[in-house]
């Protein structure tokens, strides 16, 4: 389990590895855009991918550059200019760690659900029993019925 994955003792939903960098939600898809396409893709093709502007898309690559998760490489497709991005075995490696602890996450939320419907299915259950009780009971003018 990566470090980052492990919960911080006595805050178990303190989840210190989600990285703020990569968890906004252009840069989120922007990762999971370019962890797909291993050699990278253009710049046009991230834009259309993701929804977004060039200045959005720019400012976000940069961020992503800035904190080593992506190389952005300037070339020429023909004769005309070309950017590509692609992740950095860095960028892979936090990416995933990130995706751990994501996941953390969903399983924990999930459980946490699925103990509160445990709960009120219980709780209605219950409900329903005293309420059938009481039926019961008002058919006998409040007297209780030998079983």
């Amino acid at each position: 389990m990566p470090k980052s994955d492990v919960p911080s003792a006595g805050a178990p939903f303190a989840y210190d590895g989600l990285d703020r960098v990569i968890h906004e939600k252009a840069r989120l898809g922007l990762l999971t855009s370019l962890i797909a396409h291993p050699k990278g893709l253009a710049f046009a093709d991230l834009k259309q991918l993701c929804g977004l502007t060039d200045g959005n898309l720019s400012r976000h690559l940069q961020v992503l550059q800035e904190a080593g998760l992506v190389e952005i490489r300037k070339g020429y497709d023909g004769n005309r200019p070309q950017t590509t991005c692609g992740l950095t075995a860095a960028g892979r490696r936090r990416f995933l760690d990130y995706l751990a602890v994501l996941e953390r996450v969903v399983r924990d939320a999930a459980e946490a659900a699925q103990d509160v419907r445990a709960q009120d299915a219980t709780a209605q259950d219950a409900k329903e029993g005293a309420t059938a009780q009481d039926a019961e009971a008002s058919k006998h003018g409040g007297r209780p019925q030998p079983a």
